[in-house]
């Protein structure tokens, strides 16, 4: 369980990552204006972390991304009969209005829809695909709307010209008014909605479990929102992080997602400005029968069959001040008990993980601090009978809350390591003193952990992850294995573009350095930790048994610029004449991979002979040998 996922409603993790959908703000949140500057003011400064770096490759809308075509006085944002949200575009004949910058792949289908009112009974209308300024470069089809009721329409086009950003949508009035109710776009190879190029990679990430919907946005998320008719429900601000919340990806689209990965859902509920009741009814819907009102909900939107999710969070970080609805100590632990008390109401068969921090004491908290405990400390006393697991989180690198520059690889690896060690080390020492835990051992979910830089080139948080980081990440895994006594499970945080194992861009996806090293180990490392004993200033090493115990598996991590060759001193084990290695290196620290372009960073495999005469280490890499015993 430490090959876990999290993925969050932020940037582009789940919204031009996961999600298939390409147009912007396609339920009009923004009102349409003369003034079409969707990205605002954007500068590279980042105003909450001074030094961070942020791409306007990606940039987020700030206003709306919908330029009116023709005459600006023939639209209005009207709110009589609104489609969704608190308001509408009215348009007249000859006015219409273009969305740009999209991405397309030449001879790809891209069928897509609106939802139309007519004003007057009838009125005509033009969808246009643009893919460049040329002759011949666009395809348009004329839609006929009649009656007094929203309408909705499809279209479809092939673009005949692959372009990374330089398309666009529009559509036009040729004929009477009408009120545009919403519009979509996807790319015709689609899954289910989600991208099919990441959901490529995230199959061979092959992660056993899924963490949703936040991180910090789920304290405001109110998950009522994201069920039913996808077109029906109601856009947001993101109450946690920059953009528009669409609710397009909602609770039965992310069950949807586990069930396409072959993987474990865990859910977060809402314990910052959300209620008891409220994450009640969220596990009725997820587990209930259809007897529920949640279970009622769910069967009414085509899912009579309960899910069964299993893992739940009860809350995010509640101990950080940046959290919506953030509290004292001793008042969140009466929340949080009664919230799980609830959830638990509603299906006793729930996992709770709490929501933890070994370290943190918040100084403006004066009961916390005259009663001398940190915050997992304060929860493991008064709220260990309503949890299954206490959550750590920690990140690494060159944070946005740190002025600390690039660092030395074996430091970089160390720094991983580290924080690791330290939360593990820290439960071991606290658990033991604590009468109400009465000799139990709570276990951590690691639910975020990662290297977080902050120089963003995929949107919010999208910082590029290199060799080292790739390293790092496997060195981080390794210490994982050291401490399975107490650490249960980890979640890497976040799977795609936001800090993410997957990078993508409008038209491509593709395996960053973090999760080549999840990939390989996930597949070849083996699951019965084996002690190993080794000396040496740089070198990591990690062993493990398979699964049937017949092959055991080593892994190399070598940091420096020079092969090296390990030698085995095997005690009690006998390995064959051949094995396997898995590796991944690249020609310097700093190399990358990039979504369109060729892979730089890659495991690759090679046959191995007479292992016990010793294993050559390539210089940069993290190695994982496949060993047959006898």
């Amino acid at each position: 369980m430490i090959y876990g996922q999290f993925i969050e409603h932020m940037g582009r993790c789940i919204y031009g990552g996961i999600w298939a959908e390409m147009l912007e703000d396609r339920k009009f949140y923004h009102p349409i204006t003369e003034d079409y500057n969707p990205y605002g003011d954007q500068t590279l400064a980042d105003p909450d972390f001074p030094g961070v770096i942020d791409s306007t490759e990606f940039p987020v809308i700030s206003a709306s991304p919908w330029e009116i075509i023709g005459e600006p006085s023939g639209l209005s944002m009207v709110t009589e009969d609104s489609f969704v949200g608190k308001h509408t575009p009215r348009i007249v004949s000859g006015t219409g209005v273009r969305q740009n910058d999209l991405g397309l792949k030449e001879g790809l289908d891209y069928p897509g829809y609106l939802w139309v009112k007519p004003l007057g009974g009838t009125a005509e209308v033009e969808v246009s695909l643009n893919w460049g300024n040329a002759e011949g470069e666009s395809s348009s089809q004329k839609l006929t709307f009649s009656g007094k009721k929203y309408a909705k329409k499809t279209f479809s086009f092939t673009p005949r010209k692959t372009t990374s950003q330089g398309a666009s949508l529009s559509v036009r009035v040729l004929r009477g008014s009408i009120q545009l109710g919403t519009l979509s776009l996807m790319p015709g190879d689609n899954i289910d909605g989600m991208r099919s190029d990441t959901i490529e990679l995230l199959k061979e990430l092959d992660s056993p479990l899924y963490r949703w919907p936040g991180g910090n946005f789920v304290s405001g998320y109110d998950w009522r929102d994201g069920i039913g008719d996808r077109d029906r429900r109601p856009p947001r601000v993101n109450p946690a992080w920059t953009g528009v919340e669409h609710n397009d990806f909602g609770t039965d689209e992310f069950l949807a997602f586990c069930r396409l990965l072959g993987t474990e859902p865990m859910i977060a509920a809402n314990t910052g400005f959300g209620d008891a009741y409220s994450a009640a009814q969220w596990v009725e819907y997820t587990n209930g029968d259809t007897s529920t009102i949640g279970g009622g909900w769910r069967a009414d939107n085509g899912h009579k069959k309960p899910y069964g999710v299993k893992y739940w969070c009860v809350g995010n970080e509640m101990w950080g001040n940046w959290q919506l609805g953030h509290m004292q100590l001793h008042h969140y632990s009466l929340k949080h008990n009664r919230v799980a008390e609830a959830m638990l109401g509603a299906d006793s068969d729930l996992i709770l993980i709490a929501s933890g921090d070994l370290e943190r004491v918040n100084e403006t908290d004066l009961a916390q601090v005259r009663r001398g405990v940190t915050w997992t400390e304060g929860m493991l006393m008064d709220s260990h009978e309503y949890m299954d697991y206490i959550s750590e989180h920690f990140y690494t690198g060159r944070t946005p809350w740190s002025d600390v520059g690039r660092v030395d690889i074996a430091t970089h690896l160390e720094n991983m390591r580290s924080n690791i060690r330290r939360k593990a080390e820290g439960h071991r020492e606290l658990q033991p003193k604590l009468e109400e835990l009465n000799g139990k051992t709570m276990p951590i979910a690691m639910t975020e952990w990662n290297y977080w830089h902050r120089t963003y080139k995929y949107g919010e948080l999208g910082c590029v992850y290199d060799v080292a980081d790739g390293l790092g990440i496997a060195a981080g895994l390794h210490e994982y294995f050291r401490h399975t006594d107490i650490i249960d499970m980890a979640l890497y945080a976040q799977t795609v573009n936001v800090i993410g194992a997957i990078k993508t861009t409008r038209i491509a996806a593709e395996m960053d350095t973090t999760g080549i090293a999840l990939k390989m180990y996930r597949r070849h490392f083996g699951t019965q930790p084996v002690n190993v004993e080794f000396e040496h200033e740089v070198l990591d090493v990690s062993a493990a048994l398979t699964d049937d115990g017949k092959a055991l598996t080593l892994s190399v991590i070598n940091p420096t610029e020079s092969e090296l060759t390990i030698d085995l001193d095997l005690s009690g084990m006998a390995v064959g004449d051949a094995g396997k290695r898995w590796h991944f290196s690249g020609p310097d620290e700093f190399a990358h991979n990039t979504p369109g372009k060729e892979r730089v960073v890659e495991i690759v495999e090679t046959q191995i002979n007479n292992p016990g005469n010793g294993l050559n280490s390539p210089a940069l890499s993290a190695s994982i040998y496949v060993l047959p015993l006898k």
